[in-house]
């Protein structure tokens, strides 16, 4: 091969080169800082050859480590000890965890952790000692807020559960077996879980994990890779008594929720759909004809209830609630949970065949839109009784403000009183009661208690007397 020959392949191969890398930097731009920070979908937009999953590597989670997660989590959960005082000692009856959810020394924990004790240690991560006060508790959802006296708290903030990813990696903090400030790793393993906990009609859609959870821990942060709080820790399932690789978190939107109604209202603002649920299975998708097994069956509808009103009926499978599809009892229970009276969701259902959308005003317990709840503040219950506001249908009816007696503790100071449920207090030592708020307060501040008010269907005034 003569050099004339080898000198012109070398330069074609030099122009080709250069050409090859012109073209791929017109297909793919180099991803500079502003590029990276630009939404995902515009990137994968520009370069039609990336699918969203091979375009997502470069947009994976940061960080990819817990060191700065753990950190901030570990000052922020506390270690809780729940005593009942007997004279002259006092006898710890449940140990748990707690997390700082604000500055000046908000703690968010399980009400299981809390509950039947009347003093609350509180012991932060760099040794302070504190005694906290129950602001409210709901054994609905596990969920109990206190308050520790102080300022300037480390605090975690919340995050975004519902986008939460099976797989996504996360950590739980807390105190198992009193070993403080404990953290461990896993994954989110399944969302929407209903393991039968909680009560009755207790709101369970749990995250489930394969962190590390063991006595102790309930109470804690469950918290992704940012540091956010994602969940409260709150069970495990295991035949041993100790971790077995599965552990449960209430999701950090719908304890925001109670957090909120406990702190703004004095107890949970619950909306109702007014419907029985039951799930849908392959031989109810087969009889309605559907693609794919999907949706929650109806199995009751009150009658002038929010669905009622919203055109929903007996034997209509629910699909979507607020665009989430709903494919469980939980799905549909954790999204409505959320919700507060007057609160308007939209519905996607299936009615005879055809698929219908509608919208729902979500009423309480009473099928109003007012906010109420009964009220279990421990000064009320350490009485005996349980309480609620009159809602705004009653006070038109009975032309009077004043607070609804919803039941009364069997052997309790209130039960020996001879009051029975329904009684209605118009007035509380001489001063007109307008709410549970206004009763709270005169208990706090008098020994001796007179009440007066009235039995909606008998005549008269009814009053009672106690010493508090």
């Amino acid at each position: 091969m003569d050099m004339k020959t080898i000198l012109k392949q070398s330069v074609l191969i030099i122009v080709s080169a250069f050409l090859g890398v012109y073209i791929h930097n017109c297909l793919y731009p180099p991803l500079t800082e502003s590029s990276v920070s630009e939404n995902n979908s515009r990137f994968v937009s520009e370069t039609p050859f990336y699918s969203d999953r091979f375009s997502s590597a470069f947009f994976s989670a940061s960080p990819t480590d817990f060191i700065d997660a753990a950190k901030n989590s570990r000052a922020a959960v506390v270690s809780i000890k729940g005593k009942s005082d007997l004279g002259y000692r006092s006898k710890t009856k449940s140990s748990g965890s707690g997390i700082l959810i604000s500055p000046d020394g908000y703690i968010v924990t399980n009400n299981h952790v809390i509950q039947e004790t009347n003093r609350i240690d509180i012991l932060l991560d760099d040794n302070r000692e504190y005694t906290a006060a129950i602001i409210g508790t709901d054994p609905t959802t596990d969920i109990a807020l206190l308050k520790i006296e102080g300022d300037q708290f480390p605090f975690l903030v919340f995050g975004d559960s519902d986008s939460l990813q099976i797989g996504e990696w996360v950590m739980a903090v807390g105190n198992p077996f009193r070993l403080q400030s404990t953290v461990t790793a896993g994954i989110v393993s399944a969302k929407a879980r209903n393991i039968n906990v909680l009560q009755r009609q207790g709101i369970e859609s749990f995250i489930q994990t394969d962190a590390a959870v063991n006595p102790g821990n309930s109470g804690g942060a469950l918290v992704n890779t940012r540091g956010e709080l994602v969940g409260v820790i709150t069970a495990i399932i295991s035949y041993s008594g100790k971790y077995e690789g599965f552990s449960f978190a209430i999701p950090a939107n719908l304890a925001k929720k109670v957090i909120y109604d406990i702190r703004e209202y004095g107890a949970v603002q619950r909306g109702w759909l007014g419907v029985t649920l039951s799930k849908v299975d392959n031989k109810i998708a087969k009889s309605f004809k559907m693609d794919r097994v999907q949706g929650v069956y109806v199995d009751l509808v009150n009658k002038n209830s929010a669905a009622y009103d919203a055109g929903i009926r007996t034997g209509d499978i629910l699909l979507e609630i607020n665009s989430r599809e709903t494919n469980m009892i939980s799905e549909f229970m954790e999204e409505l949970s959320q919700h507060r009276p007057g609160d308007i969701v939209s519905i996607k259902f299936l009615h005879n065949g055809i698929i219908k959308s509608t919208n729902a005003t979500l009423r309480n317990q009473l099928n109003t839109t007012d906010f109420i709840a009964v009220r279990k503040d421990e000064i009320l219950t350490d009485l005996g009784f349980e309480l609620r506001d009159l809602d705004s249908k009653e006070q038109q009816r009975l032309n009077t403000d004043g607070v609804y007696v919803v039941s009364i503790f069997k052997g309790s100071k209130i039960a020996r009183t001879n009051m029975d449920a329904g009684y209605i207090i118009t007035s509380v030592n001489g001063e007109e009661l307008g709410s549970v708020d206004e009763l709270i307060n005169a208990l706090n501040t008098n020994e001796d208690i007179y009440l007066e008010g009235f039995y909606e269907n008998y005549p008269g005034t009814y009053p009672y007397s106690f010493r508090k």
